[in-house]
């Protein structure tokens, strides 16, 4: 009998590492020492490299010969080539989910969609961190209803920058809205059964994505580069 418990010690690091990058708690750039994390964890250092070299394939960890692993940071050129991805890959994703959806999956979308229009509205229980969740599982949700392996590994990373970066931080009322409103509208154009039309409507939510993250990135951090290639943070 093969022994499963060192891939199931890899798994729990790789979820557990996965959920702090995701919610914040290992913002980009934190450094991530395997002994640090193996007692942390409660595990031994052979899980966890192992963990960290799924999360690098993810796009979510950067290894570096000699200097270990760190949370990804995304830079103005990383931002372009993510959203170049997204445009092309993530319509034809969901327009593959509206020909597969069943009716209780585009039930859950639709539920989704909805908590994240009360989550996102203005007001003091506007709930943003909330919204980044959200906003993840509606896209993930939508790429594991198409099926499609291929476009799901290409993907992975991209899907998870925004959640990274703490995207709806940084959109404005109106692209808010917009984006919110897009979610509810893919999930109709799905009921509809007409995935050009769901296609479409990601294109539209992808090019809002992109700018608001790109429109603001070049006031942010304009040493990124510098220190994803070894430089130092001022």
């Amino acid at each position: 009998m093969v022994d499963t418990a060192p891939r199931r010690a890899s798994e729990r690091a790789q979820h557990a590492l996965r959920e702090d990058i995701l919610s914040g708690a290992l913002p980009g750039g934190t450094h991530l020492g395997e002994v640090e994390l193996a007692d942390r964890l409660g595990l031994s250092r052979t899980p966890v490299r192992e963990a960290l070299t799924r999360l690098a394939a993810e796009g979510l960890v950067e290894l570096h010969p000699h200097r270990g692993a760190r949370v990804t940071r995304f830079t103005d050129t990383d931002l372009d080539d993510i959203f170049d991805v997204r445009r092309a890959l993530e319509p034809r994703a969901t327009e593959r989910a509206a020909a597969r959806a069943t009716p209780a999956e585009l039930d859950e979308l639709d539920a989704l969609a909805r908590t994240m229009l009360a989550t996102g509205a203005p007001g003091p229980d506007q709930d943003l961190d909330g919204l980044v969740e959200l906003n993840r599982r509606f896209h993930a949700r939508l790429v594991e209803i198409a099926d499609a392996p291929a476009l799901a590994s290409a993907l992975a990373g991209v899907i998870h920058a925004p959640v990274v970066l703490r995207t709806f931080h940084t959109y404005d009322a109106a692209s808010l809205a917009r984006s919110l409103a897009h979610h509810v509208e893919i999930v109709a154009a799905m009921r509809a059964g007409d995935g050009g039309w769901a296609a479409a409507v990601m294109v539209g939510h992808v090019a809002n994505a992109r700018a608001v993250m790109t429109g603001g990135s070049h006031g942010r951090e304009p040493h990124d580069r510098g220190r994803r290639n070894g430089g130092s943070p001022h």
